[in-house]
């Protein structure tokens, strides 16, 4: 069992990174990556794939640091794409690294953004594009992350994962593009790694004009003042933060522990939240058997935190 994350001084420093690269021994690049990383203190998920390598780690800067700069030594990973924000405390409870399939979901063999992504636009460029009313907008982001936040404009794909992606552009293509002269099309995601790939797919589909922001939203609310900005609202992330702002400050979400989709403050006033059991996106997808199931488990962890003084109090160990 892994130990709980080590006490390190705020802030504490977070990295969302990728790079799509050929990667021929996972498992070795596993065993390594994990091992460095509970030697450093560091915390978050690292996927790695034949296509390269995706995740969030979190730690002190200068061990942040340390296993960055090995990463970069990987095959190709030079050129990393790194986001580098802050977080008041530990934002995750354990260090994963794992070896799947893609290293994001799509189900779409043969697509290689290595060889056919989009255009990059630069954050302080992006205002321009999606202006242009010859430019359409496409989210291609969760539904529930859409919810809290996106561009003026873009297109809600309306999707629950981001292998629903590929079927719902080809449901809606004619609408999109229509018969004539194709328009541009301005794609974007959190840190800029569904937008390699879905533009990859489109430049696949035939659609010629397919451009992207740079380092996705993240690097968007850090670069573009508030006052120029286009973002509305508050850009869901994968960790306990829950969601940010401009300048990368943390927002005012939290997340529901049982399904963990965002949670706002008018949210919690509904009588569909229960904490730890629903919230109003999740309380019709189970049952009450379920949600009792849930209760039960939340009293018992009740009894277990209020058990943990007593049991240092008499020299008890936990077993």
């Amino acid at each position: 069992m892994q130990s709980p994350p080590p006490e390190i001084p705020a802030p504490v420093s977070v990295a969302a990174l990728y790079r799509f690269t050929r990667f021929e021994n996972c498992e070795d690049l596993r065993a390594t990556l994990q091992s460095l990383c509970d030697q450093h203190g560091i915390r978050g998920t690292l996927l790695l794939a034949r296509e390269g390598i995706n995740g969030t780690i979190a730690g002190a800067p200068a061990s942040i640091a340390q296993v960055l700069g090995h990463i970069r030594t990987l095959p190709d990973c030079a050129a990393l794409d790194v986001k580098l924000s802050t977080a008041a405390a530990m934002p995750f409870e354990r260090m994963k690294v794992r070896v799947k399939p893609e290293i994001v979901t799509m189900g779409q063999p043969g697509i290689d953004p290595r060889a056919a992504a989009g255009t990059y636009v630069a954050p302080q460029d992006w205002n321009a594009l999606i202006a242009a009313p010859d430019t359409i907008v496409i989210d291609t982001r969760n539904d529930y992350e859409v919810a809290i936040g996106s561009f003026e404009g873009a297109i809600n794909a309306k999707t629950r994962s981001f292998r629903e992606f590929p079927a719902w552009f080809r449901s809606k293509r004619e609408e999109l593009l229509g018969s004539g002269r194709q328009p541009r099309v301005a794609m974007f995601c959190t840190g800029g790694i569904r937008c390699e790939k879905s533009t990859a797919f489109l430049k696949e589909e035939g659609v010629d004009e397919v451009y992207h922001l740079k380092g996705g939203i993240l690097a968007y609310l850090e670069a573009v003042p508030e006052r120029d900005s286009l973002w509305q609202g508050e850009c869901y992330v994968f960790d306990q933060r829950v969601a940010i702002g401009h300048g990368l400050t943390a927002g005012s979400h939290g997340a529901c522990l049982a399904c963990g989709r965002p949670v706002s403050a008018k949210d919690e006033a509904s009588p569909f939240y229960e904490a730890e059991v629903s919230c109003t996106a999740c309380h019709a997808e189970r049952t009450e058997e379920q949600r009792l199931a849930l209760r039960e488990r939340r009293r018992q962890a009740a009894l277990a935190a209020a058990a943990r003084p007593r049991m240092r109090g008499t020299g008890s160990k936990p077993r």
